[in-house]
């Protein structure tokens, strides 16, 4: 008997803005589908700005610009024989039923669809959102504000709405984003012992800083990190390791 093919919904959240979850949306989006093989697709429902719809024009336009990229994108493409992934334009509320009537006209199986989120609890529809994913992932940083906003509502997901029972989520996993390797600090020990203690998960994998994460493709580059139409480059992903990052993740929605 054929086994029914599943999509991963997955959600990159926080209740904090500018903690990066457009950007880690796209790298892992891009990673899995420019070089793992896995077919993706990304609902932007984060309304009304949009972000990942715009960087995809950027990335287009950058491409077609840069005649150092515009070859690596012809190589690409032919090599891996798809196209782009599809970023759908949408609003938090009624964009699971979006997906769903997206993955039944898709001609291609889909393996996940990344869904990036409004920041705000109050948005409508967002909650729903939520409930509906398999995984949520969860950047954190070492800061007083972005930890509590962050440790409160993973804390309402984990012990309400998954206790209550009707929602799809598997996993909820915080991880360290953005951590400076040179500072000492007695910080991350403290929270590491906290998230423990109300029993929250959180990833192995600590993601260090680098101005790539808040920098964008550039007309005249010969590498890129940060894009919708390519991968970003392997030697940039391992200084910051975010490689071993998407080592863990794929481990945790088994893929």
């Amino acid at each position: 008997m054929k086994r029914e093919h599943k999509t991963i919904f997955i959600a990159f959240s926080s209740q904090k803005g500018g903690v990066g979850k457009s950007t880690f949306t796209t790298l892992a989006a891009s990673t899995m589908h420019y070089r793992m093989g896995y077919n993706v697709a990304v609902f932007d429902a984060d309304f009304p700005q949009h972000s990942l719809m715009n960087m995809k024009n950027r990335d287009l336009a950058m491409v077609m610009e840069n005649e150092v990229m515009k070859r690596k994108a012809y190589k690409q493409f032919t090599s891996i024989n798809k196209k782009a992934y599809p970023i759908i334009r949408h609003k938090a509320e009624g964009v699971l039923e979006a997906a769903n009537d997206f993955l039944k006209s898709s001609s291609i199986p889909v393996d996940v669809i990344f869904f990036d989120l409004p920041g705000t609890v109050n948005t409508p529809g967002i909650l729903k959102a939520l409930t509906g994913m398999h995984h949520i992932f969860t950047p954190i940083t070492a800061d007083r504000v972005v930890m509590e906003s962050t440790l409160i509502f993973t804390q309402l997901m984990k012990d309400v709405i998954m206790k209550e029972g009707n929602t799809t989520i598997e996993t909820i996993n915080l991880f360290w984003s953005r951590v400076d390797g040179r500072e000492r600090t007695p910080l991350y020990d403290i929270y590491d012992k906290l998230i423990a203690e109300l029993g929250l998960s959180l990833m192995q994998s600590r993601i260090k800083n680098s101005s790539r994460f808040r920098k964008e493709s550039e007309v005249n580059a010969k590498i890129i990190f940060r894009s919708t139409v390519m991968p970003p480059d392997k030697r940039l992903m391992k200084a910051c390791k975010l490689d071993r990052f998407i080592t863990e993740f794929l481990n945790i929605i088994k893929l």
